[in-house]
């Protein structure tokens, strides 16, 4: 349990479903630092906008850091705000459906950097 509350943590994914302990590991320290009263971003952009087209347990499974599935599941009940690149989604063919049932949207560059200018901690995954 972390003695310091109230921070703001950016955590940014940009890598894809092929390096399984790093996304794992993003989303898992995402909820972790919710879990501790943190105020906690996550930005899917590059090929981490494919996190979220992880629709059953056990297909992507990262080393001591979980069930990306699970983990999404987990995501989707807490109070963390997602966002993905469009850019970036877009162009690796998915479009809202790939959002449904999480809070998130669609962003640009420009809400990264703002949001990465504003938090006391960026992770980068």
């Amino acid at each position: 349990m972390s003695i310091i509350t109230d921070n703001t943590v950016l955590v940014h994914i940009h890598s894809g479903l092929e390096l399984k302990n790093k996304v794992t590991l993003g989303v898992l320290v995402a909820l972790e630092a919710e879990k501790n009263d943190h105020k906690v971003t996550l930005f899917l952009a590059g090929d981490g906008v494919h996190v979220l087209s992880c629709k059953k347990a056990g297909e992507i499974v990262g080393q001591g850091t979980g069930d990306l599935y699970e983990l999404l599941e987990n995501l989707k009940n807490s109070k963390v705000s997602i966002y993905v690149s469009g850019k970036s989604a877009k162009s690796r063919g998915y479009d809202e459906k790939l959002l449904e049932g999480y809070n998130a949207e669609f962003a640009m560059p420009d809400v990264l950097v703002d949001e990465s200018i504003k938090a006391d901690c960026v992770l980068c995954y």
